[in-house]
């Protein structure tokens, strides 16, 4: 054999067809349906469950929001709850400095702790 004929052999091996058919169009969706479940339910539904407790917990802690509670503002601004009404509370930041903010502003209600409070 030439060097001619070994090409053409392997050649025709590269390229050739099977001889039963192509297969189904829809085999080749099996893997990526299974891979987009497989990413659903160890990537999207724990991140959704997470977001919605967060989503839980501040509408708690806005409920919760009382006049004299210490708070923080999305903002970054530390005050005191002088009111709260419907939708908004008003927070002094300084001496007659007062503001008012959207109660979804709030962010973060310190916790109280008793060597806190005695100081």
């Amino acid at each position: 054999m030439t060097f001619q004929h070994l090409y053409f052999l392997a050649d025709s091996a590269t390229t050739a067809t099977p001889q039963n058919g192509a297969g189904s169009p829809w085999s080749n969706l099996v893997p990526l349906a299974l891979f987009c479940v497989i990413f659903y339910f160890l990537l999207i539904r724990p991140q959704m469950k997470k977001q919605k407790e967060e989503q839980h917990k501040q509408q708690e802690m806005i409920k919760s929001m009382k006049p004299g509670d210490k708070v923080i503002t999305t903002g970054g601004i530390h005050g005191i709850l002088l009111k709260v009404k419907d939708s908004t509370v008003t927070v002094k930041i300084a001496e007659n400095v007062q503001i008012e903010v959207e109660k979804t502003a709030v962010v973060v209600l310190p916790k109280r702790t008793d060597d806190a409070s005695a100081s």
